[in-house]
């Protein structure tokens, strides 16, 4: 580089001083600059911030064991054709999954009122057992997947909350006094993105039905931890009652935009963002915070169904791929107990279109946490 290149170089760097100087000089026209001025700082400021408090806790939490799970729904297994138990069981012993997130549909437990049917998750808990695996369970009437809100049918939710919350309730206390002394149960998730009026089937966001069943499940079972999912990623924190004993978000990147552009979307968030959340959280309320659903399965277009649209489709969404990446955004986050979203979908790509490059990928991001965890002499699970 010759020498009057590098002196233009340096009397182009954007040294204190000079910064000082071009703000003084910019500050000093008319109120459009004052003010557009003013915003750029709050933003550096603000961003600046966030940043660090992301930097802060991804660093406080460098020596906790990475904990990959995923979600299992055994009515979304069988609507992709393939067998729940199969699928489980795949997911417990070919992918090692040593963490699972179940679900206790109202719909599906009390069919008919006062009749209960644990069959299905009877036999969850007891392969998640059997494979020493831990399982954070989904309670209340929104759990994950469409329409999110599972009614039974003998119950009007458009009603209000006085003519049948006494009934949630109740199935409430019925499936934790079920499951609170199985020894694979690790945690519970008292309802799912409870105030997330924009995605849902639902009728009822009272806040006070919400604090309830959070002190209804604590005072049944006090001894495992409660937690309550963000309804948005959002910034912010919640401050409203319930303060639970861990906070959970959702992570999702690509997903269809149906509403304006007609084309799939991809969230600009960089993945400090979540550390920033987890660490709002830490500061403010002492809690931790966990990803309990990480989008790792495609998002079709046009509001089809997964199993009725082309592979070629899929993978504009989601590949193997994308897949890959979506591991490592989330643990990019710092988050160290993250849920993916999608194991059914894998298992479906790999039985029913031949395809097994999802579960390939997932089986051995699984395979590597474990190894990193062991080789800096953590749990592995």
């Amino acid at each position: 580089m010759s020498k009057h290149l590098s002196l233009y170089i340096a009397k182009l760097k954007p040294t204190p001083k000079l910064l000082w100087r071009w703000f003084k000089k910019y500050w000093r026209k008319n109120w459009f600059h004052k003010i557009v001025t003013v915003l750029v700082v709050l933003i550096v400021v603000c961003v600046g911030v966030m940043y660090g408090v992301a930097r802060w806790y991804i660093w406080q939490q460098r020596n906790q064991p990475l904990l990959l799970g995923a979600s299992f729904i055994p009515d979304y297994a069988q609507q992709l054709g393939v067998n729940p138990q199969d699928t489980l069981h795949a997911m417990l012993y070919d992918l090692n999954i040593k963490n699972l997130r179940l679900v206790s549909y109202w719909e599906d437990i009390e069919p008919t009122k006062g009749h209960y049917n644990f069959s299905a998750l009877d036999w969850e808990f007891a392969m998640a057992d059997a494979a020493h695996a831990k399982v954070t369970l989904s309670l209340g009437l929104r759990q994950p997947r469409w329409p999110e809100c599972h009614v039974p049918g003998w119950v009007n939710t458009a009603e209000p909350d006085s003519q049948w919350q006494g009934e949630l309730e109740q199935y409430m206390t019925t499936v934790v006094n079920r499951y609170k002394n199985n020894p694979a149960l690790q945690s519970y998730q008292v309802e799912n993105e409870y105030f997330l009026k924009a995605f849902g089937n639902c009728q009822n966001y009272d806040r006070n039905r919400l604090v309830s069943e959070f002190n209804l499940v604590k005072k049944l079972d006090p001894k495992h931890t409660a937690i309550i999912a963000r309804s948005n990623n959002a910034l912010g924190t919640p401050i409203g009652a319930p303060i639970p004993d861990e906070f959970g978000v959702s992570v999702y990147k690509r997903v269809w935009d149906a509403t304006i552009t007609g084309r799939y979307f991809e969230y600009p968030f960089p993945a400090w963002f979540y550390g920033f959340l987890a660490g709002t959280e830490e500061i403010l309320h002492g809690k931790n915070t966990i990803i309990h659903e990480l989008q790792a399965e495609p998002w079709p277009p046009h509001g089809t169904q997964i199993a009725d649209t082309p592979t070629s489709v899929l993978n504009q969404s989601l590949d193997a791929n994308r897949l890959q990446s979506r591991f490592q955004y989330g643990e990019a986050t710092g988050i160290k107990t993250i849920y993916l979203w999608g194991a059914e979908d894998w298992y479906f790509m790999k039985v029913k279109r031949n395809d097994p490059s999802l579960w390939n990928v997932a089986k051995q991001e699984y395979t590597v946490a474990k190894q990193r965890n062991i080789s800096h002499g953590l749990p592995p699970n």
